[in-house]
């Protein structure tokens, strides 16, 4: 009898485990942001004669009104009904943009593989003001930089934050958007502000996408102050998957991103 009691009890631990691991892990987005920030155009140092006429362009494209229904179709769903790169001249000079194509909503893959988003169409426009065909590279976002450096791609546009660092490295366009990092946790988290990162004894495991904002941040305020382990990964998608299989304690990345990967991770 105590042989089969201890099994039966056996059995239901092991359901009861193996009904805890498939349990749907819930995620959330904190009330406070962890910073705002500006974006804007990455263009070569030396490249003033381009910088002037696409800082030119986007400047007007802000101004009528554009790149606001730009956004407004990515964020709010609201058609512009406008359309880009339908008449470029055969002979038309190639404008190249390097991005890393896995930050919804400013550049992701949409149907039949073509890379669509805020960045991406403000892209368009601003080459159709300037009479130029619009070429998108993806690549890993910390290779952006260095492409637009190099001369292998015209401009960097990729929710591009302005700092002081790369403002060293290339020009930066007037700002497009503004970008706001907040923190994503497990519902029931420890977490519930900004502040408990920093809080004394602090130790937690972060996620980022590489070479971002988050990524910046969380390793100048919270890693070289002996306050988290950042990890890094290549995509923001993949950060927010081990943060739903227990491997993080919070992902910081972009308010934007965030709100579809939560979205989708909670249908």
């Amino acid at each position: 009898m105590k042989k089969f009691f201890a099994l039966i009890m056996v059995l239901v631990l092991s359901m009861s485990v193996l009904a805890g691991c498939g349990k749907k892990v819930k995620l959330t987005i904190l009330d406070t942001a962890y910073t705002t920030e500006d974006y804007a155009i990455a263009i070569g140092k030396e490249n003033t004669d381009l910088y002037d006429k696409v800082n030119g362009a986007l400047q007007e494209l802000i101004n009528d009104g554009t790149v606001q229904k730009i956004v407004d179709k990515y964020i709010s769903g609201v058609d512009h009904g406008m359309t880009f790169q339908t008449n470029v001249a055969a002979n038309a000079e190639v404008l190249i943009m390097a991005t890393n194509a896995e930050f919804p909503p400013y550049e992701y893959y949409g149907e039949n593989d073509q890379i669509i988003g805020i960045d991406a169409e403000t892209a368009a426009a601003i080459a159709d003001k300037l009479g130029m065909k619009l070429q998108i590279d993806d690549m890993d976002f910390d290779s952006i930089i260095p492409a637009v450096q190099s001369g292998k791609a015209s401009m960097g546009m990729a929710g591009l934050t302005v700092t002081d660092e790369r403002k060293e490295m290339v020009n930066f366009t007037v700002s497009y958007a503004t970008g706001v990092q907040v923190i994503i946790v497990p519902e029931g988290s420890k977490i519930k502000s900004a502040d408990d990162l920093f809080a004394e004894g602090a130790n937690y495991n972060i996620g980022v996408q590489e070479a971002t904002t988050g990524d910046l941040y969380a390793t100048w305020d919270l890693e070289d102050a002996g306050l988290a382990t950042v990890h890094r990964y290549n995509k923001g998608a993949d950060a927010v998957q081990a943060l739903v299989t227990g491997k993080l304690d919070c992902v910081i990345i972009d308010n934007e991103p965030a709100k579809a990967f939560v979205a989708q991770n909670n249908k």
